[in-house]
């Protein structure tokens, strides 16, 4: 693999690792997650996991570490959404 595909993927997952990070510390934060939308949520988590198992598959280990990464912010957002939720 060449540097430069290294170096775009290292920022790819960067990217997708740091979006997910304000959410959660602010829902996290604030207890409230209502703005966050069930459905799209899901499907992101869902999305995550096959980009996930896809990487696996491929031998793809930047898209395993960046997916599985973001897989788990997405599913920690969507945890919380359902936590609070039920404590409301």
């Amino acid at each position: 693999m060449s540097t430069a595909a290294v170096a775009i993927g290292s920022a790819a997952a960067a990217c997708s690792i740091a979006s997910f990070a304000p959410q959660m510390i602010k829902i996290w934060k604030e207890r409230d997650a209502s703005a966050v939308s069930l459905k799209t949520y899901s499907l992101t988590v869902t999305c995550f996991a096959l980009w996930t198992v896809y990487g696996v598959m491929t031998h793809a280990w930047p898209i395993v570490f960046a997916n599985a990464c973001a897989l788990v912010m997405a599913a920690g957002v969507l945890t919380m959404k359902w936590r609070f939720e039920r404590k409301a």
